[in-house]
C-alpha cells in the first residue's frame, strides 16, 4: 500500500489550493482516510477525516468551512480543498489510512492510521 500526495505550494492569504492523495494497492478498501498536518516544532495534527463506509467526514475546529474532504474511488484518490487559506495553514501536509479498521481509536488520532504518504508543503504567505 503506498499513498502519494501532492499538491501543495505557495500561496498567498485568502487563496485556495486542492491537495491530492494517490492510493495504490489495498487503500480504497480503507476504513477511513484523513489529512493530518506538522508545522515546524509542533505535533502532528489532524485536519480532516473520512469514513468511507457511512461517508461522514470529519474536521478540525480551526479548518471548519474552510476545507473539504473527498473522495474519487475510480481514482483511488482523496482530496483536500483548502479555501481561505491563513498564514497558521503553513504545514507539511500528510494523508493517512486506516486499513485494519482501527474503530477504538478516534478519527481524530494520529496512531489510528496504518499508512501514511511521505507529505507535501504548504505555505501561506501574509
Amino acid at each position: 500500500v503506498q499513498l502519494q500526495a501532492s499538491g501543495g505550494g505557495l500561496v498567498q492569504a485568502g487563496g485556495s489550493l486542492r491537495l491530492s492523495c494517490a492510493a495504490s494497492g489495498r487503500t480504497f478498501s480503507s476504513y477511513a482516510l484523513g489529512w493530518f498536518r506538522q508545522a515546524p516544532g509542533k505535533e502532528r495534527e489532524f485536519v480532516a477525516g473520512i469514513r468511507r463506509r457511512i461517508g461522514a467526514t470529519y474536521y478540525a475546529e480551526s479548518v471548519k468551512g474552510r476545507f473539504t474532504i473527498s473522495t474519487d474511488n475510480a481514482k483511488n484518490t482523496v482530496y483536500l480543498q483548502m479555501d481561505s487559506l491563513k498564514p497558521e495553514d503553513t504545514a507539511v501536509y500528510y494523508c493517512a489510512a486506516d486499513i485494519r479498521n482501527n474503530y477504538h481509536y478516534s478519527i481524530t488520532d494520529v496512531i489510528k492510521y496504518d499508512y501514511w504518504g511521505q507529505g507535501t508543503q504548504v505555505t501561506v504567505s501574509s
